[in-house]
């Protein structure tokens, strides 16, 4: 089979799913789909190996949905995600693809929501269920999910799941299914407890496996901007004014971060409009039909609220925020160059950050070029060029001549005509200046590209960090150091922290950093800045195997573990195999509740925790 000539018509979907995948633009299946969907329709267990952006959301929803009793309302469909902007993601797509099916119904169900909502979105009759794993065990042991009925389960991204500590609640649930039912399982990697799985649970699975071949695509040209000497926002102007795009994808981390760049271009001119994870469906479809139709020609938008967007005038990504796992960045400049087209894609690096610049190198297999903000002339003559030609347009207009007339009551005999021109000139120029000073002296950022090899061989990041007065862990986020009323006595381990924190506190586990088990206690490393509601919500609400966490500040990171007066003399020391260090590298949730403020020196961005930003 060959990505050419097959389209999903031939894989043997119903027609209402058809129209559905047809109505969003997708005509031909990627690899993963092709593959799987027809062992999935002929209810074969599935064991898929591929990266994300592979499209496999779509190859594992199309068949299993096509095959639901919309008629019979009890949850037939299961999806484990281990994280809930990706169990968000999962559970829309879903909504899509039935749109044109009568009568079902997707509930999503995570950490951090309220549990009397989600009871009773599944007592109104659920086909589809999407989840976390910690929350999905916790509504069958609660008896509010019944799954003796189900017909399909899938795991996606199990690595992921293993990774976060949710293998064992996979598992759990694994065991209560129906002996009689269809297992996919979705995996970049496939570690031996991921193997274990497919032997225990799966029936003859058929193995897909997709190399990644998103190898950056040579149709679209990439560049790097290291941040110095301008703000990201005065630097993203410019690029957009010197750059010739049709339409183009600025992508944040944060839902905060959308909204704010796009009232920064539409003051600026620019016909843009934020798309995250607080739109409904129908305003992310308005939107994406102005982006479609030329209405509108910049698109704001988070990785997940961009996910499956297909359309052929994109021709620029601009990446304001670098994505903190590479193949995030490789999803996204995927969103341009389609169809053939040539595509840009544009990625902003903070000196901070070159190590996550060597990741997305190492992943695509070729160093990134990098390039200069455009100077003074460069932007003086791409705006003279501009003003020409719009002059040139309203040459063509036929209605001039009472303008010939009033420009004639202008002239006088005294008054020199290319004067009273260049008057008019200034005029029209508006907040666009065709004429700018010189650019200030900018000097070069402290390990730039040239050293920057040279220092990361001699230089330890983290004993540089130890050497300053605050703690600085989990991608340059200020630590502080918490003290919780469960150790090792009370059966706690590690993972059942991270799950607690994770989940009920909504917290990204790139962002928990080291925890240390004790006997009667424990220690964990969470960002500074944290909202008070949630740090009383750990101190009063929260719990652990079902004890209260107790939760209570130590101080900040470096100097409560440099003398920890509650310090178990029985401990195991920082050899402790109980320990654990966050920011593992292949977290794909992003920086969610994080948002930048204020300049540092040498060009820092503090990095607080955003009360608002709940979920994208």
């Amino acid at each position: 089979m060959t990505t050419n000539t097959i389209t999903f018509a031939d894989l043997g979907l119903p027609q209402s799913i058809l129209e559905a995948v047809n109505e969003m633009g997708f005509v031909t299946p990627s690899p993963i789909q092709q593959e799987c969907i027809p062992h999935l329709l002929a209810g074969r267990d599935v064991l898929g190996m591929a990266q994300t952006g592979s499209g496999k959301t779509a190859a594992f929803s199309l068949p299993i949905l096509a095959q639901i009793n919309s008629s019979e309302r009890y949850p037939q469909m299961l999806v484990m995600a281990p994280t809930r902007e990706l169990a968000i993601q999962v559970a829309d797509a879903c909504e899509q693809f039935t749109k044109n099916m009568k009568g079902i119904n997707v509930v999503t169900i995570y950490g951090g929501q309220r549990y009397d909502i989600q009871i009773r979105a599944l007592k109104n009759g659920a086909q589809v269920v999407v989840g976390t794993p910690g929350r999905i065990l916790d509504h069958i042991r609660r008896g509010t999910l019944n799954l003796s009925m189900l017909k399909a389960i899938v795991l996606d991204e199990a690595d992921e799941m293993l990774r976060m500590g949710f293998i064992e609640d996979v598992e759990t649930v694994m065991a209560e299914l129906p002996e009689d039912h269809q297992t996919a399982l979705f995996s970049a990697t496939m570690p031996e407890p991921i193997r274990r799985i497919t032997r225990r649970f799966m029936k003859d699975p058929q193995e897909v496996k997709i190399q990644a071949t998103q190898r950056s695509a040579p149709d679209i040209a990439q560049s790097y901007w290291l941040v110095n000497g301008f703000r990201k926002n005065d630097a993203l102007l410019r690029f957009l004014e010197v750059e010739d795009f049709d339409a183009a994808i600025i992508f944040t981390r944060t839902k905060t971060g959308t909204t704010d760049i796009t009232e920064l271009l539409e003051r600026n001119g620019f016909r843009a409009a934020a798309l995250n994870g607080d739109m409904t469906q129908q305003a992310r479809e308005q939107t994406l039909d102005r982006l479609k139709s030329g209405r509108l020609d910049i698109v704001v938008a988070t990785d997940v609220a961009a996910r499956g967007i297909d359309i052929e005038r994109i021709s620029l990504v601009v990446n304001y925020d670098i994505p903190l796992d590479s193949e995030s960045y490789v999803h996204r400049i995927g969103r341009t160059g389609r169809a053939g087209r040539s595509g840009r894609a544009l990625l902003f690096v903070e000196p901070r950050e070159r190590r996550l610049l060597r990741n997305i190198e190492n992943l695509i297999k070729k160093p990134i070029d990098e390039v200069s903000v455009p100077n003074h002339e460069i932007l003086m003559a791409k705006r003279r060029e501009k003003f020409k030609a719009k002059i040139a347009l309203q040459l063509e207009h036929h209605d001039l001549e009472m303008y010939r007339e009033l420009l004639e009551e202008l002239f006088t005999a005294d008054q020199d005509h290319e004067e009273l021109a260049a008057a008019m000139m200034m005029m029209l120029q508006e907040k666009k200046k065709l004429i700018l000073p010189a650019d200030p002296v900018i000097r070069a950022a402290r390990g730039e590209r040239g050293e920057r090899g040279r220092r990361d061989r001699n230089e330890n990041p983290r004993s540089a960090e130890r050497g300053g007065r605050e703690h600085r862990d989990n991608n340059g986020v200020n630590m502080d150091l918490y003290r919780i009323e469960l150790g090792r006595e009370d059966g706690v381990e590690v993972r059942h922290i991270v799950g607690a924190i994770a989940n009920e506190g909504d917290i990204n586990s790139r962002y928990i950093g080291h925890i240390k088990l004790h006997d009667k206690y424990s220690t964990i490393e969470l960002p500074q800045g944290m909202p008070n509601h949630l740090v009383q919500h750990f101190a009063q609400k929260a719990r652990v195997l079902s004890k209260p966490m107790q939760m209570s500040l130590l101080g900040p990171a470096s100097a409560a573990s440099n003398s920890n007066p509650y310090e178990d003399k029985g401990g195991r020391g920082r050899g402790d195999r109980n320990e654990r260090r966050g920011g593992g590298r292949d977290d794909r949730r992003g920086d969610r509740g994080f948002k930048e403020r204020g300049d540092r020196k040498g060009g820092f961005k503090e990095k607080r925790f955003n009360d608002k930003g709940r979920r994208d």
